[in-house]
């Protein structure tokens, strides 16, 4: 006896879902399941799985030699996800189902051993090229909202293999997942700016921040509310759109955090802690995974105590911040990652925090302040287009400061001016290139000189030359201005606080 079965899944490399064939065959000799094409330890364990499910499931588990290939053979494959997609190739194999439709379906599931079935990682992109193959998706039932995020592609969640194999047999069809008949998912809730009192200088720098695209970094003593301000920039930014969306979701879906309902459509804001490595930051793993930046993709990256991070960790934002993607390679193959973000930052004056607070409060040495300034190195802070100081109020002034703007009243600013940028050029003025900075950030021969002037005083380089020109041109579309006033790019001067200290 000799019997041949061919079922679809996709495997996970990085944020793509590669297709794998599933090729199960049987034939008569000594009892034995061997799984071949470059499978992981997790999907060789998935034999003694399959076993369990499906004797649980009161299905028969021939005695006989099955030769299971994932295919292609040199594409790694990891994870209990292909489990679903094994079992009922040997049921085809064995001919205890039909095997005539398995080819209108792809397949993703981890099994337990009484047959039910598992949520997996990435059911998001795996959808996405199911419906461009133009077949039907079969996944676990906590993956069907995930995977639902994909318009015009047939989704079936399932519980259990009962389930998966009754449809096939034209038993109990399998209801399709329709996103409409599910109920609405409360969003997550996000801190207003109007909660913050004073501060009005790196409110406006906030503003311009998120209206741009900013990197943004804030100087102050502690309690000043630097984190409060962070905490605050994805309320006034502008909203996703679609694509952006389902970009971030992708991300979020194949990481280890799982897939969240209410986050969809809001931007990241993802905040680690200051002995975070690079790795953690950037990604990896011998699977690789999607990091900090990657998981901040269209959002912000918040990075509190800027000097307390290892300065190589903080080096390997350099590149990212510039290219807007990581590419993580191991000897086996590579993984793109998205990792378009903003950079937000914080960080104290010198290390007790308390640099030149009139009370006397901090001993820092003038060297010790300049060894903590100097964690961060230029290069970094050239690609922080804005530095503004948060400094200590007088509680007279936080008290009396009764008439706060909400997000949604800056946000209205925000949208407009983002929407003036796009118009222009296509993208925010954060991702402007050298030809067209040329282009939409000329200036008065006045201001040239006043430019050239301030980029000589502060010692500034080309690239804090080429910032403070895209700053100063969102400074003019918050003001609905088509072209850059002396006041524009004075502002945006202002903004290179570093280089002025």
């Amino acid at each position: 006896m000799s019997s041949l079965a061919i079922v679809h899944s996709r495997a996970q490399v990085g944020i793509q879902a590669l297709p794998v064939t599933i090729e199960v065959h049987l034939t008569n000799g000594s009892p034995r399941l061997s799984i071949v094409g470059l499978p992981e330890a997790a999907v060789k364990e998935s034999q003694d799985r399959v076993r369990s499910a499906l004797l649980n499931s009161q299905f028969e588990f021939p005695l006989a030699r099955f030769t299971i290939n994932l295919a292609p053979a040199d594409l790694p494959k990891e994870g209990g996800r292909f489990d679903l997609a094994i079992a009922l190739g040997i049921l085809a194999a064995s001919r205890q189902i039909p095997k005539d439709m398995l080819h209108q379906y792809e397949f993703l599931g981890e099994l337990a051993l009484t047959g039910e079935i598992r949520p997996v990682r990435g059911a998001l992109p795996a959808a996405l090229q199911v419906r461009k193959a133009q077949r039907h998706i079969v996944i676990p039932f906590e993956n069907a909202a995930e995977a639902g995020k994909v318009s015009q592609v047939s989704i079936l969640p399932v519980r259990h293999l009962l389930e998966v194999c009754n449809h096939l047999q034209k038993v109990a069809p399998i209801t399709p997942y329709n996103s409409a008949t599910v109920s609405s998912v409360t969003p997550r809730m996000i801190p207003d700016l109007s909660d913050v009192r004073g501060q009005h200088h790196a409110k406006r720098a906030l503003e311009v921040a998120a209206a741009g695209g900013h990197n943004l970094l804030m100087l102050g003593p502690p309690g000043t509310g630097k984190t409060m301000l962070a905490t605050r920039i994805p309320g006034i930014l502008p909203p996703m759109t679609e694509s952006e969306a389902l970009e971030t979701a992708i991300v979020i879906s194949i990481s280890n955090n799982g897939f969240d309902a209410s986050t969809w459509g809001l931007r990241p804001f993802r905040a680690p802690h200051h002995t975070a490595s690079g790795v953690a930051l950037v990604g990896g793993g011998s699977s690789p995974r999607p990091g900090e930046i990657s998981l901040a993709h269209n959002g912000v990256l918040f990075l509190d105590e800027l000097p307390e991070f290892d300065k190589r960790v903080l080096e390997v934002l350099r590149e990212p911040l510039e290219s807007g993607r990581i590419i993580i390679s191991r000897a086996a193959h590579q993984a793109e990652f998205p990792a378009h973000f903003q950079l937000v930052t914080a960080m104290n004056p010198c290390p007790c925090g308390y640099f030149g607070d009139p009370g006397g409060r901090c001993q820092c040495s003038p060297e010790l302040v300049r060894r903590y300034r100097t964690r961060i190195s230029g290069p970094l802070l050239d690609r922080i287009d804005i530095h503004i100081e948060v400094p200590n109020l007088p509680r007279a002034e936080l008290r009396e400061d009764m008439l706060r703007e909400t997000s949604a009243e800056v946000r209205t600013r925000v949208v407009a001016a983002r929407e003036r940028q796009v118009q222009r050029c296509g993208k925010s003025n954060s991702q402007l290139t050298s030809r067209e900075i040329e282009e939409v950030c000329r200036l008065s021969p006045n201001d040239e000189r006043l430019l050239d002037a301030a980029i000589e005083q502060l010692g500034l380089s080309a690239r804090a030359w080429h910032r403070i020109l895209k700053v100063a041109r969102t400074v003019a579309d918050l003001a609905g201005s088509d072209n850059i006033q002396t006041s524009h790019l004075t502002e945006a001067i202002m903004y290179r606080r570093l280089e002025r200290r």
